[in-house]
Parts: structure tokens; sequence; C-alpha cells
């Protein structure tokens, strides 16, 4: 049985999202767009908005995109909200669009952090982005949030600005930067707004709000969960703990007895006083040097100094009764100063892995940090994490006045969204639905957990159904297809803590490693039943599931893999093993290889009974933190052995906050205690995968099959000793001949990537020794249109040939597969686009 998700400490420990009094204006309704201009205000009869939202995104009334999900919550508690979406930041004027707000700014970069959103993990500059009309990159600023911000305040600097969205989330804290290479400042101090909320913030939204309405400054709003702001001292009834250092105390030195000459203190450590000695050797000297080492005055002074113990230091054991505690929400944590983690990569470790033990809203306490010195000294504060929603809540907010369109200032010439300007993000999910929030898996490489948080959230399955019907009705264009009915995780959809009480207290990182919690339920039932009655409504001829699926916790319950297979997959179904080897998988908290074996053991089981022919797509990360050379040539050697030839790579991408990244940074191991003195170096010491050449070849071994990467591959695996892996038989990784190429690789995914070179571009061929050798650049006709034997070319896919995510796989039905030539494998086509 599948305990009840709302029975649970989390429902009795916060305000209801619909128990506060609306406000005033809620007499205006909700409106058919939350206005973008002046006209469209005066169309709803409004002089003024209450609350302006700043975002980076395009404005997409539907309930994945945050600044819709905002927008309509605020205005669902009576508040006249208006949206200025991707403005020019050059200069203030495009804020004051919608006059001056009265109530307060609300900023955010969008659904992605700019900076990821703006470059790839090897920091090249992306050409589209995906929530902007016709797909253009560059309509946003890097650290939007931070320039948002700064131009807010230069249009009307008296108005508060509240700051939310992941970019502020994953950055309220001292974090490491990726693309400058160094510690920044909570973004609380470079953006200088006045209140910082963190998570899905509706909760804190909604207060924040309302006190703000009701007059009350901001600066007077410290005790809202799930917040965080500046202070220039600790408030009064407040118990502060210092986690400003890792060093611990050394071995206590005895204490000296002054009464002690030099020679009992000399006799007494079982050693001899060098001076008397030499005196002894001369009667006068003798008489004159007082009492000799072993006189009876000096044995007796040795015998009291045996006796003297050094000092002990020992906790207070009568503090750790739980009478004697201080309560845990007046507990704060002082981490280490922003100058401290700034110039010492170890204190950064310890204050991240701090920030990760204190998540779990039942028993996270604040945390504090310094910025400045001096009198300029000020400290971000960060209060615990917000409660989660519960279920009523949940199908509140997904149920509200959603167009469910992108706004109409975005359409094309024919009225619609699916010309030039379409936006490829909502395409993606227009006919999605989001079931639940939150992840439990705590992958050190992902911030979902630090965002959304690893309490598990769900709709209703009334509110499910409700938003299904809604597309099949609403929705222009629909043809019958759910292109996704999940969240974070496709398979987390209630589950959850079997107690209340050890949710309440856990503080694992992870509640699926190094195994599954065995206070974990894994019933998928409720989700069984979902699917099952989603697929019989009317109209709706096929649900696909196109979330991350968590396949350890999938093969906990056969029967939801059988749903899943027979009925709920497209052909093929992403999943994430991300590696095979145990080093990088400890270090990123994922299972091993094993599981997915036993999953695809049942996937294809029951594939086989439906009749069907489906195929795994599985994901795997190139240069994550603890990740050697050795590991990724077996990876390597093991998509080889399963017939995988991947089109996309995905390299390790150091996101803010994320456990990874500090490991990145300082190449300590995070998940455990953080020390300067490590006691067990395998365990404690993480190897880094840095510079643009190392990167570039664990790409490679993913790519094994590219010959612009066999002159790498050829000389790594010489270096490593492995040239037995050199060869032109089926045993060997990669083959002797070195086909003509032109150096370079692009992802499948054109539009997003900047062509990669290495050899200054140039083509490589073999010499008479087999040795890769560079060739003069080639004319761009030859480069285009290659001629004579594929061996030695690089050639488009023929007609016919495969167009898969993996090359290898049979061809689709009615796709004949051309015959490969000797030394010719297939060639892979332009891959699905999707996300992890």
């Amino acid at each position: 049985m599948s305990a009840p998700i709302d029975v649970s400490f989390f429902e009795r420990a916060a305000k209801p999202l619909t128990s506060y009094k609306p406000y005033w204006a809620k007499r205006f309704g909700p409106a058919p767009f939350l206005p973008m201009s002046r006209a469209e205000m005066d169309q709803l009869g409004w002089d003024s908005c209450d609350i302006i939202l700043v975002t980076g995104d395009a404005y997409v009334d539907h309930p994945s995109f945050g600044m819709a999900v905002i927008g309509r919550v605020l205005e669902a508690q009576g508040f006249r909200v208006g949206i200025i979406a991707q403005p020019d930041w050059q200069s203030a004027e495009a804020f004051k669009a919608l006059g001056k707000p009265n109530l307060f700014w609300g900023v955010t970069a969008g659904n992605m952090d700019s900076m990821i959103n703006r470059y790839t993990a090897d920091r090249k500059i992306r050409s589209d982005d995906a929530y902007t009309p016709g797909d253009v990159g560059g309509k946003r600023p890097d650290r939007a949030a931070i320039v948002y911000s700064q131009r807010c305040r230069e249009a009307y600097k008296d108005v508060p600005i509240v700051l939310g969205g992941i970019e502020g989330s994953l950055r309220r804290i001292a974090h490491y930067d990726y693309w400058s290479d160094k510690v920044r400042r909570s973004i609380v101090v470079d953006s200088k707004c006045d209140i910082l909320l963190y998570g899905n913030a509706e909760r804190a939204l909604v207060e924040v709000a309302h006190r703000i309405a009701a007059r009350e400054p901001v600066e007077n709003i410290t005790d809202v969960r799930g917040t965080s702001f500046f202070r220039r001292a600790s408030e009064d009834g407040w118990f502060e703990v210092d986690s400003s250092t890792v060093d611990e105390p050394g071995e206590v030195e005895p204490h000296i007895n002054p009464y002690m000459t030099t020679s009992e203190q000399a006799e007494a450590q079982g050693q001899s006083c060098a001076k008397e000695d030499a005196e002894k050797e001369g009667a006068a000297a003798a008489t004159s040097a007082g009492p000799a080492c072993g006189s009876a005055a000096g044995s007796e002074a040795a015998a009291t100094l045996s006796n003297v113990q050094p000092l002990k230091f020992v906790p207070n054991l009568s503090l750790r009764h739980k009478s004697k505690m201080p309560a845990r929400d007046r507990t704060v944590l002082r981490l280490p100063s922003y100058e401290e983690v700034k110039s010492d990569p170890i204190l950064y470790a310890h204050a991240n892995r701090v920030l990760h033990l204190e998540t779990n809203p039942g028993n996270a306490r604040a945390l504090v940090q310094a910025h400045g010195e001096g009198t300029t000294a000020r400290d971000v504060w960060m209060n615990p994490p917000p409660i989660p929603l519960t279920t009523a809540e949940m199908d509140w907010v997904f149920g509200l006045t959603y167009a469910r369109s992108p706004h109409p200032s975005y359409a094309d010439e024919n009225g619609s969204h699916d010309g030039a300007t379409k936006i490829p993000a909502w395409e993606m999910i227009r006919t999605s639905v989001n079931i639940m929030r939150g992840c439990f898996g705590g992958c050190t490489f992902c911030s979902i957990t630090e965002h959304e948080g690893r309490i598990i959230q769900s709709r209703s399955e009334e509110s499910i159904i409700q938003e299904l019907e809604d597309i099949r009705d609403k929705v222009k264009g629909f043809t019958g297809t759910i292109s996704d009915l999940g969240g974070p995780t496709a398979n987390m959809y209630r589950l959850g803590c079997k107690s209340p009480q050890i949710e309440a207290a856990c503080r694992k990182p992870s509640c699926v490693f190094p195994g599954i919690c065995p206070n974990l339920h894994t019933d998928h039932g409720p989700l069984i039943k979902i699917y099952r009655r989603a697929r019989k409504l009317p109209g709706i001829k096929k649900i696909l599931i196109g979330s991350g699926l968590r396949y350890d916790l999938a093969v906990k319950s056969p029967e939801y893999i059988k749903e899943l297979v027979q009925h709920h997959v497209g052909g093929y179904l992403k999943i994430a093993p991300e590696h095979t080897e145990a080093g990088p998988l400890n270090k990123m908290m994922k299972p091993g290889i094993g599981s997915y074996d036993r999953f695809k053991q049942l996937f294809e089981k029951f594939s086989e009974e439906a009749g069907k022919k489906q195929f795994l797509i599985p994901y795997f990360i190139a240069a994550h933190p603890g990740t050697s050379d050795e590991d990724m040539m077996n990876l390597a050697i093991w998509l080889k052995k399963n017939g995988f030839r991947a089109d996309q790579v995905q390299t390790f991408y150091p996101s803010p906050m994320a456990t990874a990244t500090a490991m990145y940074h300082s190449g300590r191991n995070t998940l455990t205690k953080v020390r300067r003195q490590m006691r067990d170096e395998a365990e404690e010491r993480v190897d880094i995968v840095r510079g643009e050449k190392r990167r570039r070849l664990h790409k490679a071994f993913l790519r094994y099959h590219d010959p612009n990467n066999w002159p790498v591959l050829r000389e790594a695996l010489k270096t490593m000793g492995r040239a037995d892996l050199i060869g032109n038989g089926k045993q060997h990784l990669i083959p002797t001949f070195q086909p003509l190429v032109d150096g370079s690789y692009q992802s499948a995914r054109k539009k997003n990537s900047t062509t990669s070179k290495t050899g200054n571009g140039l083509g490589y061929t073999t010499n008479k020794d087999g040795k890769a050798v560079a060739l003069a650049p080639r004319r761009p006709q030859e480069q285009q249109e290659p001629k004579g034997d594929v061996r030695f070319r690089t050639a488009q896919p023929k007609p016919g040939q495969l167009m898969t995510q993996h090359t290898g796989l049979p061809p689709r039905a009615g796709v004949r597969a051309a015959a490969g030539k000797p030394g010719q494998g297939k060639k892979a086509g332009p891959a699905r686009k999707s996300g992890r």
C-alpha cells in the first residue's frame, strides 16, 4: 500500500495558499493574458500594476513556465500583475513600459540559468535559445538576474526588488562560477535585491506579497522560509553555531612544570641533560652545577611529573539532552565567509557540504555567510527551505486560468505560433502534463534537489485528468498524442518516506544511494492507475513518457515496467545510466550498471510480449569528477560491445551549487566529511577532468566510432598501455587505418553548438607507418561533396540509411537500410531533440 502523500509533517507546518484574504484588485478577475503593454492594461481597466514581473523568457501562459505560474498565483491572490518579457537591458527605458509597480518588482532570469542557456559545456556561445520566439539567441544578457535587478533599480529606485527563479536559487550563497573560473559572491550581494526567494516559491511569494501590500517594510520581512536577504548583525534570540572551519584540535602537549629544572624535565621524559653530562667530566664543574640529574630531588620531581596528565577537552554532555539543546528553528549555522571560500577551496567544499545537509524542510537550520570585511561587512542570511506544497495546493496552482499558449504579441503573420516565431520550449511541452515536483535522487551533477527539494509534491489524479481534457479540448492542432506525463523524474509520483517522523528527521542526501532506503515505499500503483485511466479518455490516442526514468526504482515494480513498455513508449525510451564504472558512479550517486541490465531485461521481455520492436536510448556523461581515463576507456568498450554509437555527447557542466561542482573546484569528495588532512586519500581525493585536451579525450571515448576522434584515441591508448585495442578486428576499439577527415565534430543539434576542431582545422590520414598525419585544408567544394571510396572521406547519409539517436539499430518500418562497405559504419543522422 502506498503511503498517502499528505499525511506528513509538512501538511501542518505552513499556512495554506488559499487561506489569505484577497487583495482589493480581485474584483478585476482573471485576465486572458497578463498584460505586457499599456494598451492591454487599458483594456483590463487598470491604471497601474501592483506587481511587475521581469523575465528572460518569452511569456508563455502555461504551467510549465515559471513566470506564468507566479503571475497567475499572484493574480489569484487579488494583485494586478504585469509582465515585461526579454526587455532590452541596454537602458532602463524598457523597464518603464508598464509604469511604476505599486508593490514590488519580481525578477527572474527565466526557466533556465542564463549562463547555461547561453554557453555550452565547453564555454562556446550557443546560437539559439529555446525560450525565445524564432529560437533566436542573444535575447537575454549574461547573468540576467543581476542585470535586470540593476535596471529595475535604475527605473524606480524606491520599489522593492524580489528576486527568484533558478538562477537566483542556485546562487544564494558564495558559489563557484564555471564561466569565470572563480568563486563569486551571493547573488543577493551582486543584484542588490531586497529579498531572494529560492526554490519553488509560491508559498513564500504569497506571504511576502501580502505583507508588502499591508505596508510592512520589506527589510522587516526576515522570518519567511525559503528566503535570503542581508543582515548587518545577528538577531537576538538566535543560537549561532560556528561552522566556518574544518580544522580540528591537534594533540595537546603536556604543560611544563615551572618548578622543575631543565635536567629534571629531561629525565622525566626519559632523556638526559646534555649540559650537565659535559659538566660531570670536571669535579669543580659538577659542584657548581647544582643537583645532579640523578639526585634524589630530581627523582622526586620526575615522579611528580609522571602523574601530571595533559588537559583533555570533552563536549558538554549535559547540552546534548533535548531539553538543553537550543531549538533547531532558532539555530543558525555560520558558514565560512565569502573571502575565505574564495581563497580556500577546502573551505568552499565544506560550505557546500553543510548547505546540502541543511535541505530537508523538516530539520534544516538557517545559514549565514559574511560578505565583506570591516565596516562594510554584512551577512547573507538564508532561512530554511520552504514547506512543500500539499496535493490540494498543487491542484490549485495547476488549475488556475492558464491560456496554455504564447502571448498574442508573438504570433506570426498568419496569427499562429507555428511559423517563424515558434517558441521551441513551448512546442516541446504544449501537450505535456507535469504531475509532480521534486526529486530525492540527489544526483551530484543535478540541481533539481537544491531548487525544488527532495520531498515529492504530487497532484491528484482528478487534477491530472482535468488537464488532459483541457489539452484535448483547448489546444489548437491537438492530434491526440500527449508528449509527456511526468516531471523531474517520470516515476517518482507519490513516492516518499513510509514514516512522517523519519521523513522530517532524515538528513541523507539521497533516498536511493548507495541503495534504495528501506523506509522509502516504491509502490507505482497510483502512477499505473493514472496511465490506464488517461489512455482511456475519449480523444486521447497515445500517451508517451518523455521525462527521465529512474530505472532502479522501476525494477521494484515489474507491473509498472510492463504498463510503460507496452503502452507508453514510442519505439525509443531514454534512460540515463550516466556511466558503467564504480568510480564515477559513486561520485554521481548513481546506481551501478547492474540496475540498468535488470531493467533492460524486463524492457525487452515486455516489448517482445507486446510484439513491438523497441529500444533503450542510454545517456552517458563525459569528464565528470571522479572519472579517470581508464573509466572512459572501459565505458567505450562497453558501448561497442553493446552496439551503441552515440550521436550526442554530454560533457559534465559545473552548474552553480551542485555537489559535483564543489568536487570540480576543490578536488575533494564532499559526500564525505571535508578535512584538510585526508584520512583516506583514495576516498576523499577526486580526479578532476580539466582542460580542453582531456575533456576532448573523454568525449572522444564516447564517440569512439567517429574517425575524427581516432588520432586522439590512438595516442591515448598507447600512453595507457592499451595498444591492444587498436586494430581492425571486432575485438578492437578503433582501427589502424585513418580516413580523410576534417578533424571536427558538430552535434546533431546543429544550431545549438559550435564546431570544435583539432589540428588547426586540418584533415587527418595515415602515412605508410600507420601514424596519423595532418593534411592541408581542402577546398570547400571538396568538403561538401565527397567523392570516391567513403572509407576515406566523410559523406552525408544516403537515402534509406538509418536516422536514429544511435546507429546500429534496425531501420524503422518502411525504411530499407543501405549495405555498408568494408570499413564503413552506418552513418548517424540527426538525433531527436531531447532534454535530460
